[in-house]
């Protein structure tokens, strides 16, 4: 008794520290999608905005990797995992997911803005969280999804409906473009699921990461190639440094989750990126916009969110296993 009130102290600050952390790491996701989203216009080719940002960012964590004792063992603990029939060949495909969401960026971010294309992509991810914490999918924590997460969930939702109702069935974006961001929002549940099960069995996130940018930037590099073949390369390629920081900043959010998803679970982890990154997006769209510009309903789904993820990581208290409630005198 005494040793769990001892430790339930720590356990609730790593669980808030992993919270702050993912939000942080939704606020890194935002800034990525402002910058893919400018490169694809520039370049006028998304595919290619899309390659230049997970490849660079493959290529950073594989020059860590070679410096980095722990990273090389848990690529080795990988190889084992898989002949042993501890990790799936499937579970190391979450990089496809990874690749798809960044080459929305490079497509449609430009077009719908950034706060809208992160309204649907947290639509996605929340309906996805709750399926992979219910079912512990891949191996991550099986969690109750009770009423705190259930109501996390929808406020989550009614946030991007407020959002995104007032442009509806107007001129500025096509419907159509945001169905892409919603299937990459629903494939990056999964792949947090994958990630966090791989760093599971190579115990070290930087393996999980490395093997997420190599699997997503070779698809990224099969789909260039088709698309370079039938539309040519890109004139120019813009001289602007800041519009290359895509892939680095995708691999520390990427590690983040990675990493956090053990503590809190794919549906807070979800919320928790929805809050940055929507309080980063409706920033952009004030001080650097891209694409239509934000409005007031945009604001209020931002708070909204951040009501999502506080409600949806309540832990209620649950009767101790034998405790009786006293009789009446």
């Amino acid at each position: 008794m005494l040793g769990a009130m001892k430790t339930n102290p720590g356990t609730r600050g790593l669980t808030a520290i992993a919270i702050v952390a993912t939000i942080i790491a939704g606020v890194g996701v935002a800034v990525q999608s402002r910058v893919n989203g400018e490169l694809g216009q520039r370049l006028d080719d998304g595919f290619t905005a899309a390659l230049i940002s997970f490849g660079s960012g493959w290529i950073i964590l594989v020059a860590i990797l070679v410096f980095s004792p722990k990273g090389r063992s848990g690529m080795r603990e990988v190889v084992a995992s898989l002949r042993d029939g501890r990790l799936q060949w499937w579970m190391l495909l979450g990089g496809l997911a990874g690749g798809f969401f960044v080459l929305a960026q490079g497509l449609v971010a430009g077009v719908i803005g950034v706060a809208i294309f992160t309204i649907a992509i947290v639509t996605g991810q929340t309906l996805t969280g709750l399926i992979v914490d219910a079912t512990g999918f891949a191996g991550v924590r099986r969690t109750a999804v009770g009423p705190a997460r259930l109501l996390g969930a929808a406020i989550t939702v009614v946030a991007v409906a407020v959002a995104v109702t007032p442009r509806l069935g107007g001129d500025e974006f096509p419907l159509l473009a945001i169905v892409m961001p919603l299937i990459a929002g629903l494939a990056i549940g999964f792949q947090q699921a994958f990630n966090g099960r791989v760093r599971a069995e190579s115990q070290s996130a930087l393996a999980a990461t490395t093997v997420n940018f190599t699997i997503g930037t070779a698809a990224l590099f099969v789909a260039n190639v088709v698309h370079v073949s039938i539309s040519g390369l890109p004139e120019q390629l813009p001289a602007n440094p800041v519009l290359y920081i895509g892939g680095a900043v995708g691999t520390v959010f990427i590690a983040i989750q990675t990493v956090t998803v053990a503590r809190i679970g794919v549906l807070v982890l979800g919320l928790c990126l929805v809050a940055g990154q929507l309080a980063a997006s409706l920033l952009f769209d004030a001080v650097a916009p891209l694409g239509p510009a934000s409005t007031t309903a945009t604001a209020i789904a931002v708070v909204l969110a951040f009501a999502g993820v506080l409600v949806a990581s309540i832990r209620w208290p649950r009767p101790r296993a034998g405790a009786t409630r006293p009789r009446p005198e």
